[in-house]
């Protein structure tokens, strides 16, 4: 690993390369981390830039705040906490979110261009990262002094630099970026309304920005090497959107195109495989995938509404006349504390119920892990310079990365029996959106092993 050598200059590896890119800050959960990098490949679209692919960090590693209530962490300092988290996890596990997501068909035609955000961070500060995990201390002290001085600068802490890097300090609260809809800087139709105002002193004015207008061609913005924006999270509220309100756009084939395939973005093969391997050879029969989410958040005070709706299947499906109805459980409540909850009830009427769980440390879920360290999609399609070496031939960090929610997800699409999801889970959505593309039908365009579907 070299030393930077000149830590306050813009990366001159990353400016001769003549390319533009734009990157950002991911948060939260993974289906809000998976939301967000498909609100980033449209803008990196819209914008001509190549996309640098985040990792996907732990739940709750770095949480963004309330958009609605209009208290929020800067884009500044959300993109300071995601280069530490990042760091820190990549000196444990690291797993690119082009590991989870199969991005084949995208990239290999050319819709949209990327880099890994290990080879990104590695040209932008100017050194070689055999693994952020090191043995020796010395080594591993440098390494993070030189990115954290870099990641001060790529965060834009230092704030905008010449041609080198663009800061988009816009957020939820002042602005909704859209495109193509002749009404750039109108007043958005949800504002602070005068209580949340004056109890918490708000200044706030939410106006509506053509994204392209703004960052592209003739902005401030357009000869950056580097595009950085903090959350690119949005959803619906109050008739608008939180912060990226783009559904279509009839004048941009390309762009109408990118909005279709990313609609339903699958999982890689080995994460799919594994899926149907434990349907098929661990439940072996027709199954009932439910997820319940009890503990985190809003949901644990909503069990009885939970369990309600999965009484009332199990219910349907008795009438059937199957015996025992198998059912594979997806949830946050540890198995040491089903037996007073309706989950215990169905584990004692062993006649009646058959129920399977998955663990991280179960041999399916490890093999599977160690197959995505060995397949290294986010290296494998992101661009790397000609000659670069500074990753992957030596990188052993101590830990697997942690992908029992992504099989998860996939033994619910194969799920043929039905699905209950706990009301207001984006988990449940994302399951929902995997069964309505019949994900465990899919064949990706990655070589994978043949698993046959349930």
């Amino acid at each position: 690993m070299s030393r930077i050598s000149q830590p306050l200059q813009c990366s001159s590896q990353l400016e001769a390369l003549g390319d533009k890119f734009i990157w950002y800050a991911p948060h939260s959960g993974f289906s809000n981390q998976l939301s967000e990098f498909k609100n980033a490949i449209l803008m990196a679209a819209i914008l001509n830039r190549t996309l640098v692919i985040p990792p996907v960090l732990d739940h709750h590693a770095v949480a963004l705040g309330s958009c609605p209530k209009f208290r929020v962490l800067s884009p500044k300092d959300l993109r300071l906490s995601v280069l530490g988290k990042a760091a820190k996890f990549a000196q444990i596990r690291y797993i690119s979110m082009a590991d989870i997501v199969d991005l084949s068909e995208l990239v290999s035609t050319s819709a949209i261009r990327v880099i890994d955000f290990r080879v990104f961070v590695s040209m932008w500060c100017g050194m070689e990262i055999d693994c952020a995990y090191s043995e020796d201390s010395e080594k591993e002290l440098s390494m993070f002094e030189n990115l954290r001085q870099c990641g001060s600068l790529l965060s834009g802490n230092n704030g905008n630099w010449n041609k080198c890097l663009y800061s988009v300090d816009e957020d939820c609260r002042t602005t909704v970026w859209t495109y193509q809809k002749n009404e750039d800087g109108v007043l958005d139709s949800f504002q602070p309304d005068e209580q949340l105002k004056n109890k918490k002193n708000l200044s706030f004015v939410r106006r509506r920005q053509d994204i392209y207008k703004s960052l592209g061609p003739g902005s401030g913005a357009e000869s950056a090497t580097v595009l950085a924006f903090g959350s690119l999270f949005t959803a619906p509220y109050k008739g608008s959107e939180s912060y990226i309100d783009i559904h279509d756009a009839p004048r941009d084939p390309h762009i109408e195109y990118l909005f279709k395939k990313i609609e339903f973005l699958p999982f890689v093969p080995e994460i799919m495989s594994a899926g149907k391997e434990f349907a098929l050879e661990t439940v072996k029969a027709p199954f009932l995938c439910a997820q319940l989410r009890l503990l985190d958040g809003q949901f644990k005070n909503h069990w009885e509404a939970t369990f309600l709706r999965l009484k009332q299947q199990l219910e349907s499906l008795k009438q059937t006349g199957l015996h025992p109805v198998h059912i594979f459980v997806m949830t946050d409540l540890p198995i040491g504390n089903w037996t007073r909850s309706y989950l215990g009830n169905l584990v004692r009427d062993s006649n009646a119920f058959k129920l399977f769980v998955l663990r991280e440390e179960d041999e399916l879920v490890k093999r599977t892990a160690k197959k995505l360290v060995a397949a290294g999609y986010g290296l494998k399609f992101g661009f790397v310079p000609e000659g670069f070496d500074g990753i992957g031939k030596h990188c052993h960090p101590p830990l697997l990365p942690d992908i029992l929610l992504y099989i998860e997800e996939a033994v619910c699409s194969c799920a043929s029996l039905g699905f209950v999801g706990t009301a207001g889970s984006t988990i449940a959505e994302s399951i929902e959106l995997m069964r309505k593309n019949a994900a465990c039908l899919f064949k990706s365009a990655l070589a994978a092993e043949k698993t046959p579907a349930v």
